[in-house]
């Protein structure tokens, strides 16, 4: 069933199919995660229903926003949300696989890239009997290795990759980047509560960067009591 949420930013609306996978927490801390240059040209992979990109429009001052995704049925959510919000002349949707990103955009063609992709490794913990919700969650079309060299691909030089991912795949994230020449620049941890262990990670990785990362503040995102952290209700709106 479809519904229209209100992303309570700029006026912004956002179409949903609770059939298919509707978008989390995850995706709205790597919007605010993000940079791009003004008048830049961003590209958001594992697109979704187009969450990043539509809250990038807000967010950034980029002047035009690419998305790519696999499922028709999110890039037809998408691209009814882009039409809705009026952006059909500044955000523009593609469905076609991250494998063949190389071929759909020209090289060196991106100030930014940003990506939620698969957490989970194909052949590890319990794959859902849907398909669209299965290709969201784990690495069945696609895999890290294949998102770095799609970005390396397409980033311009010194433009970096943004990403969130699972915080217990860390060193083999950092690996793969660093072995397809994207230095890891920024780290930022995500803990549920300031007692938990990290279940995030948002990284900012650089095309051709020298080494040297900063290590930001942990982002809490609840209190003791339950309630969303300052920083959550104030920067994310929750």
């Amino acid at each position: 069933m479809e519904r229209i949420d209100d992303l309570q930013l700029s006026g912004l609306r956002i179409i949903q199919d609770t059939e298919l996978f509707c978008f989390g927490m995850d995706a709205v801390l790597l919007s605010g995660f993000l940079k791009v240059k003004k008048g830049g040209r961003l590209l958001d992979m594992c697109s979704g229903n187009g969450i990043v990109a539509l809250l990038a429009s807000a967010k950034t001052e980029a002047a035009r926003i690419d998305a790519l995704e696999i499922n028709p049925k999110n890039t037809s959510l998408a691209e009814r949300s882009v039409q809705l919000n009026g952006l059909k002349d500044r955000v523009f949707i593609t469905c076609g696989d991250v494998r063949e990103a190389g071929d759909i955009y020209p090289p060196a063609s991106f100030d930014a890239i940003s990506c939620n992709p698969p957490y989970i490794p194909e052949g590890t913990g319990l794959t859902n009997p849907d398909d669209s919700k299965a290709l969201a969650r784990h690495e069945l079309k696609m895999d890290f290795t294949d998102l770095v060299r799609a970005a390396e691909k397409l980033l311009k030089p010194k433009c970096s990759l943004f990403l969130v991912h699972k915080a217990e795949r860390l060193p083999e994230l950092f690996i793969k980047l660093s072995t397809g020449r994207l230095e890891p620049k920024r780290l930022r941890i995500v803990c549920p509560y300031v007692t938990h262990e990290p279940a995030m990670v948002l990284i900012e990785a650089v095309k051709y960067g020298n080494p040297g990362m900063k290590a930001e503040p942990p982002l809490i995102i609840y209190e003791p009591d339950g309630t969303y952290s300052a920083e959550m209700r104030e920067k994310y709106g929750y």
